[in-house]
């Protein structure tokens, strides 16, 4: 595992973080977490990225992930980067959810009695919710470095106004911010445009997430929708129409580049977000420890010709294919 440090801090981050967004929740099968949080570690996957609302149920993946670090790898957690975040529905009620100073204090205690924990060491604003001021967001992480239960804070895909704001803001305080997390692939490059060069000249790292688009940038969906797959449930993060025509050639053609460069797809979108020299870490989801094996190749072919980058660049610099 190659290790990269984090903004202007003396913090190190795997280039890969492993995320339990999806499949550790307690609709999945435990014993697969288990292997897969275990493999990631033994691999030097020493940060693991999760949320209170993560599950489902929410909040299922946390107790997971702590009953997990409890019976396997408690005498490692000094080894180990643990992150959490709030911000986005968790409980009944008008505190369940949003930016402000209640939510944040209350799911982050949750949060760390769910994965045994006594303190998490970066904890995240998930989102700015359009409504708190970002003052009061952040005077409560700062609160929450202040009182122990974090080390380092970190902002989640906040607009580059109110990035800025909440970078001033925690520098001003003396607890700047050590990570900004936002989605970035090929077929999402919004934050590339916006958000990582602001993060680069303010000292925050940047940790990416949903650099395989869903899937999109997997060949999965190459001859149609199959069965099982996230196009084709009702409800999700990737809908029947956004499998358009489009993005589909697209992804063929990306994909044999890839196969000339001797990588899955998959392995060179990874490859391809990691190429940014701002991101220090990105951020994969897997199913089975053969999908988390398969991404950990990535590491053997990271760069990329200038030849291969003018060949990607003119496939997906069509905005039709961008989310």
């Amino acid at each position: 595992m190659e290790y990269k440090y984090c903004g202007h801090s003396g913090v190190q981050l795997p280039l890969l973080s492993l995320g339990l967004w999806h499949n550790f929740g307690d609709v999945d099968d435990f014993d697969v977490a288990t292997q897969m949080i275990l493999r990631a570690f033994d691999a030097g996957i020493c940060h693991f990225d999760l949320a209170n609302n993560y599950g489902p149920s929410p909040g299922s993946a946390e107790t997971n992930f702590g009953r997990i670090l409890k019976e396997n790898l408690a005498s490692h957690r000094d080894e180990m980067f643990i992150s959490s975040k709030a911000g986005h529905d968790m409980w009944d009620g008008v505190y369940g959810t949003g930016s402000s100073r209640k939510n944040l204090i209350a799911s982050c205690d949750q949060s760390l009695k769910r994965c045994g924990l006594e303190y998490f060491d970066v904890f995240y604003s998930h989102r700015y919710d359009g409504v708190t001021p970002v003052e009061e967001t952040m005077q409560a992480l700062i609160d929450l470095v202040r009182q122990g239960k974090a080390l380092y804070v970190g902002i989640s895909k906040y607009p580059p106004k109110e990035q800025q704001l909440a970078y001033d803001i925690l520098k001003e305080a003396k607890v700047p911010c050590l990570l900004s997390q936002y989605r970035c692939s090929m077929f999402d490059m919004k934050a590339k445009r916006e958000n990582f060069q602001l993060a680069a000249d303010n000292g925050s790292g940047i940790i990416c997430f949903s650099p395989l688009a869903q899937g999109l940038l997997t060949g999965k969906y190459d001859n149609g929708i199959p069965e099982g797959s996230r196009a084709a449930r009702s409800t999700g993060f990737l809908q029947q129409s956004q499998v358009t025509a489009e993005r589909v050639e697209a992804a063929r053609k990306l994909g044999a580049i890839a196969k000339r460069r001797g990588q899955s797809m998959a392995q060179m979108a990874l490859a391809w977000v990691l190429s940014d020299e701002r991101v220090t870490s990105l951020i994969i989801g897997t199913s089975s420890v053969a999908q988390l094996n398969n991404n950990l190749e990535t590491l053997n072919n990271l760069k990329f010709s200038d030849e291969e980058m003018a060949e990607i660049d003119a496939i997906i610099s069509d905005p039709v294919l961008w989310f």
